[in-house]
């Protein structure tokens, strides 16, 4: 017994060694990017590790070095309440707008000291750690809740599942970004196209869509890395931020060395005029610069607005711009019959990867652009996310070039393209025949604001079209498991989940039902308001145009699309068919909670901290208001949350629409519709333990 005793305290001794020698070199290597031992070396103490941790399961650690190899076991991601809300900052475009919010602090606060920093193009992260250890890895959410991806975070090999050092206290967090290194998305990127799978548009997605996949094991080998920026904590040690971060890079934690303590208003420009241009050299994305006060105390005099900090901003750099050869030009083909022409360029490097295909939206901008195959184009990034064509560079445009002709049949199914009155897209009328039509009415009708039938992807609802098990939506509610389950990539288990939400699906109120038909131009808010005007699909049906433009939201367009889907035989069958499939085609009675907002329209833009815009929308219905789609002069409030678009901003200014913060419509429930005057004499405010994300989030 004593001799078992003695051998198994030193396996346990043997299982620490290799763990501390593991995370020394992990750091090594993935942090300060200063490798003592070959990769050999290191995988050989992994797999003595490994065999040893299998070998003793008593001995178990779930933050070990092994962990960064991942499971292939799945499981479902939990929701968790931040305990600090994860906020995001106020975006400037101008530097002229960074200096008015330097000098707007400096006549508060005084000369002021600040941080900058680089803005990571990547996805919200927030780490806990108790006693020194990983204990729990959220994403940002909504804000004030996000899941738990602690596994998948394990096998990000820049964040530490221990910490180095001491000093640190027993329980804070740390908040920061997950990116995906340039040479990581190319390589996932070359991977799925060998595969024929769909390539993530940039290294943001590929990193958010790499977060939230259920088995660990193919997380680890993506490749994904850590920056962090920002801890979170009742009583931190520390009087600045930049003292906060030097102490964090001491226990282990990977923080930008490209963070600058400036002075004033010249030291920050020449930071942000640097990193304009030498950010095309470095391995991951960015999209800004983030400017922060340092000192703690004065962060705590300036205090917060209702969306945001007023110690810190960031900076957006403008969209990079590169100039190709147009090749050639594709068409494609939307659920609705829309065509999108797309560009085939020469390959050119623009922020950080490759592009070779961009929009050119429709024949007018091609026209207006005088865009022509083999001429030299400028390519930008919208928002860094989508290229577009911005222009063509007239002095190198070959002399034997003609201007484009656009297609005048479908590129699908050769139909003639129609251009409906008041729109610049031409269509394909075959709506029963056309493939990408029929596939992306399917996809359309599965989703979470239609039917919400979980399990069906793109590539699912492909692979049943395929099989000839789903020809229109009528057929998802004839299909069984067993005809799914010897499909690829699916399994008895799969194959059960998929029908059980289908069948669930039939309990959908009638609003989202019209709104998954896919009736041309009937968005979400306008199904709604169908659904209360005339509360059953029989209704709609027997409507006239003139009854039709009667309903809310519904103008000649919109009516013009609803008649021409009723009169398609096809349509009638396929619905006739939902209907003995159980599914709700008539409105149900709702009572109000009250008349507070009755004759009150809005408009939901951007984050909230309290609610979703789902759950506003519901309390303005619920309360007698109105939602409507988009800002015009029939709206009365814009409640306006974090990330809003500027352009709809700037359109609510110009129409004298009123602009009120979540807040602000909360207090309106309670005081009979109306915005409570602000007091008199000022109130005192309680202090937010609240420690802002940086960047902008969505």
């Amino acid at each position: 017994m004593i001799r078992r005793s003695f051998r198994n305290e030193m396996i346990r001794e043997r299982i620490e060694t290799l763990r501390k020698q593991l995370e020394y070199h992990n750091h090594r290597y993935y942090v300060d990017n200063a490798p003592e031992i070959s990769d050999f070396e290191f995988d050989t103490l992994m797999r003595e590790l490994q065999e040893l941790e299998k070998a003793h399961p008593e001995f178990a650690d779930p933050n070990s070095p092994s962990a960064r190899v991942g499971s292939d076991l799945t499981a479902e991601f939990h929701t968790v309440k931040h305990r600090f809300p994860m906020l995001s900052l106020g975006n400037t475009y101008s530097l002229d707008e960074l200096h008015e919010f330097i000098d707007r602090i400096e006549r508060e606060a005084g000369p002021t000291e600040y941080v900058c920093e680089l803005k990571f193009d990547g996805t919200a992260i927030s780490l806990t750690y108790e006693h020194g250890r990983l204990l729990r890895a959220v994403t940002r959410g909504d804000g004030t809740q996000g899941d738990d991806v602690t596994n998948n975070i394990r096998t990000v090999r820049s964040v530490p599942l221990r910490l180095q050092g001491d000093g640190w206290p027993d329980y804070f967090e740390i908040r920061g970004e997950i990116l995906m290194p340039y040479a990581s998305f190319d390589r996932l990127n070359a991977e799925r196209e060998a595969a024929g799978d769909p390539l993530f548009a940039n290294p943001r997605n590929a990193a958010a869509g790499t977060l939230k996949q259920q088995s660990s094991a193919v997380v680890a080998r993506r490749g994904l890395d850590c920056s962090l920026y920002q801890l979170a904590g009742e009583d931190l040690p520390f009087e600045s931020h930049w003292e906060s971060l030097e102490k964090a890079r001491q226990w282990g934690f990977k923080i930008s060395g490209h963070i600058r303590i400036c002075h004033n208003i010249e030291e920050i420009d020449a930071f942000i005029h640097h990193w304009d241009a030498a950010r095309r050299e470095l391995p991951f994305p960015t999209d800004g610069a983030v400017v922060k006060v340092n000192d703690f105390a004065v962060r705590r005099r300036l205090g917060f607005t209702a969306k945001a900090p007023k110690w810190a901003v960031a900076y957006k750099f403008k969209a990079e711009q590169a100039l190709t050869r147009l090749v050639s030009v594709d068409f494609q083909v939307g659920r609705t019959g829309a065509i999108t022409p797309v560009a085939n360029l020469e390959p050119v490097l623009l922020a950080g990867t490759t592009v070779k295909r961009a929009t050119l939206h429709n024949a007018e901008q091609m026209a207006l652009l005088d865009i022509r195959p083999g001429d030299m184009v400028y390519v930008e990034k919208g928002g860094e996310i989508i290229p577009k064509i911005t222009g063509v560079e007239l002095a190198q445009r070959p002399a034997d070039s003609e201007p484009f002709r656009y297609i005048t049949v479908c590129p699908e199914c050769g139909t003639p393209l129609v251009r409906y009155e008041g729109e610049a897209k031409h269509y394909c009328p075959n709506q029963s025949g056309c493939r990408p039509q029929i596939l992306g009415r399917i996809i359309h009708f599965i989703r979470r604001k239609a039917m919400n039938i979980e399990g069906l992807g793109e590539e699912t609802v492909e692979l049943l079209y395929e099989n000839g098990l789903v020809h229109d939506i009528s057929d998802l509610y004839d299909l069984q498991a067993p005809q799914l389950a010897c499909l690829p990539r699916l399994g008895e288990k799969s194959a059960e989940n998929i029908i059980r939400s289908i069948r669930q699906s039939v309990e959908v109120p009638f609003s989202r039902v019209l709104f998954g038909l896919g009736i041309r131009f009937v968005g979400e808010a306008t199904a709604k308001y169908m659904a209360e005007h005339f509360r059953s699909l029989d209704a709609v049906m027997k409507a006239s145009r003139e009854e039709l433009v009667e309903a809310e939201e519904v103008g000649a367009k919109i009516a013009d699309g609803i008649l021409e889907y009723f009169t398609d035989a096809e349509n009638l069958r396929i619905i006739e068919r939902l209907r003995q499939a159980g599914l709700k085609f008539e409105a149900e009675e709702r009572e109000r909670a009250s008349d507070t907002l009755d004759s009150k329209s809005f408009v939901i833009s951007g984050r909230f901290l309290n609610h979703s815009r789902d759950e506003l929308k519901n309390l303005i219905e619920l309360h007698g208001g109105r939602n409507l789609a988009a800002v015009s002069g029939n709206v009365d409030y814009l409640v306006a949350g974090e990330n809003m678009g500027p352009a709809k901003l700037k359109k609510a200014e110009k129409l004298g629409v009123r602009i009120i913060s979540e807040s602000d419509f909360e207090a309106m429930l309670g005081n009979d519709g109306r915005i409570p005057t602000p007091a008199a004499e000022p109130v005192e405010k309680t202090e937010q333990p609240t420690i802002p994300e940086q960047g902008t989030l969505f």
